[in-house]
């Protein structure tokens, strides 16, 4: 048998055994999380109407401070595991499965079920604001026996479908068109962060530094829900590391692409709260926490920038649904490949990309639609097993170091990074029980939301059983056996779908 290491090719060669085309480049990956700050459009208008623009804007800027840190450590373990499909989640198993088999199952899954569930949420937004802007007397709707359907549902369908469209015929076109609406996107966030100062149209005078009403500060518990519910939006920069296997030059795209856009989405989340909120006034904000970026840009612009800030906020939406799609549908394929959950989820479609997980997003997105009737629940369910996902992952970044000392790490942190990580850890548990606590301090959730969340992390322990059980024919175990350590001076030949060295020449 040959020697199982074989050395050959640079150190950006190091992905070995994946089935997706190598067609990305790193600003194709800051591209796929412009997507983003969409996601700061839908949530700032509720957190300043509900603490203040000066509680808000700091918690915010604080979430993106953590959001940068956690993507930071992130991609130290991308580069040690640019095999690996389906991204943090992924890693985390890769980090604890040794420990406890059952981690897997429940990042992965919570992690697929808080962004795919989402894409209901930004499906019924656009329709809302379609019907707002252009048909406004479009009221009609009928009873499906279980929601009122009316012209946002159908439009929230229609744009759910086009998002699946777009996604399964191949990375590149799903790309294109994402850069086309991220710049669509930039428009309002770059506007909003430069023009109030310049024309002189931004004003601090109605801020207030607490409860709006009382200019009570708010205590810490309900600061760290806050942050707790922000993490939802800002937290997703990590989505790049799911399309690792598909960058030319992993650990160079990878570095940039992970580094780049966590500091381009923190300097927005920062930025661009400051911004808005000086240019449209919080009594406009409380008036209108939805739609109020329409007024404010039309301040800019005169009578047509309620319709171009329309137009710029669906396509921001679009994009978020996009991402989300791509990102959800490649943790399960990752997830189906390192045996977590159904084993056809792991199977890519003619143009190399996991079509039938992402089929799978697009139905559960129109029966949301169709006969759920708040989708928000969802979303705020899905947010408590995503925090806990973030506990396994940042946990795993100092399992992994402890358990691979002499592993190959191309992107390799300085060892201040093992007590920051220690640190994310105990900050996203603390969030994480607040979080379960104090979800109705927010308005975001309560207990039937926390029920919900337990529902889903015990059907994706429920599938693993299935999958391990049934379509496998083994046996549960507590843990398995960590794979073989690749050696920090030597390149690999090849790796098999669960991360071991395969001997060179099989």
């Amino acid at each position: 048998m040959a020697h199982p290491y074989v050395t050959h090719g640079s150190s950006s060669d190091a992905v070995a055994n994946h089935e997706f085309e190598k067609t990305l480049r790193w600003w194709d990956g800051v591209t796929i999380n412009m997507a983003m700050p969409a996601a700061l459009f839908v949530s700032l208008g509720a957190s300043i109407g509900a603490i203040g623009v000066w509680t808000a804007i700091a918690l915010w800027a604080i979430t993106a401070v953590l959001a940068t840190m956690h993507n930071w450590a992130y991609s130290e373990v991308a580069g040690l595991l640019p095999h690996k499909a389906g991204g943090v989640a992924v890693y985390a198993n890769e980090a604890w499965k040794s420990r406890v088999n059952l981690v897997g199952p429940l990042a992965t899954f919570a992690y697929w079920f808080a962004w795919s569930s989402s894409l209901a949420i930004y499906g019924l937004l656009i329709g809302d604001l379609v019907q707002a802007q252009w048909f406004p007397h479009a009221t009609w709707s009928f009873y499906d026996g279980s929601v009122h359907v009316g012209l946002p549902h159908l439009i929230a369908v229609l744009v759910i479908f086009l998002g699946w469209a777009a996604n399964v015929l191949g990375m590149k076109p799903a790309v294109w068109t994402m850069m086309a609406m991220g710049v669509l996107l930039m428009i309002p966030i770059v506007f909003f962060i430069v023009l109030p100062f310049v024309t002189g149209k931004w004003s601090a005078g109605d801020f207030s530094s607490g409860t709006p009403g009382t200019h009570h500060w708010i205590g810490l518990p309900t600061a760290l829900t806050w942050i707790f519910v922000m993490a939802w939006s800002v937290y997703g920069v990590e989505a790049t590391a799911s399309f690792v296997p598909e960058f030319k030059d992993t650990v160079r795209d990878t570095r940039l692409a992970m580094r780049g856009s966590a500091l381009i989405v923190l300097a927005v989340y920062v930025l661009m709260p400051f911004g808005v909120s000086g240019l449209a006034g919080q009594k406009a904000i409380d008036a209108d926490p939805t739609t109020f970026y329409g007024a404010a840009f039309a301040r800019l612009f005169g009578g047509h920038g309620s319709f171009i800030m329309t137009v710029c906020l669906i396509a921001g939406l679009l994009l978020m649904m996009l991402m989300t799609s791509a990102d959800g549908g490649r943790v399960l394929y990752g997830s189906s490949r390192d045996g977590l959950t159904l084993r056809q989820l792991g199977e890519l479609n003619r143009f190399k990309v996991p079509g039938r997980a992402m089929t799978l997003d697009f139905v559960l997105n129109v029966i949301l639609v169709l006969f759920l009737g708040n989708t928000l629940a969802i979303l705020i369910a899905g947010n408590l097993g995503y925090v806990l996902m973030h506990v396994f992952a940042i946990s795993g970044f100092l399992l992994l170091r402890k358990d691979r000392p002499g592993a190959r790490r191309p992107i390799k942190l300085g060892a201040i990074w093992t007590p920051i990580a220690v640190a994310l850890t105990i900050v996203d548990l603390v969030l994480l029980y607040f979080g379960v606590t104090h979800s109705s301090v927010t308005g975001y959730g309560g207990t039937r939301e926390l029920l919900i969340g337990v529902a889903v992390l015990s059907l994706s322990v429920l599938l693993y059983a299935y999958r391990v059980v049934v379509q496998d024919k083994s046996t549960l175990h507590w843990r398995s056996a960590a794979p073989t350590v690749v050696p920090p001076d030597v390149q690999v030949s090849r790796l098999d779908d669960a991360g071991r060295l395969e001997p060179a020449g099989e």
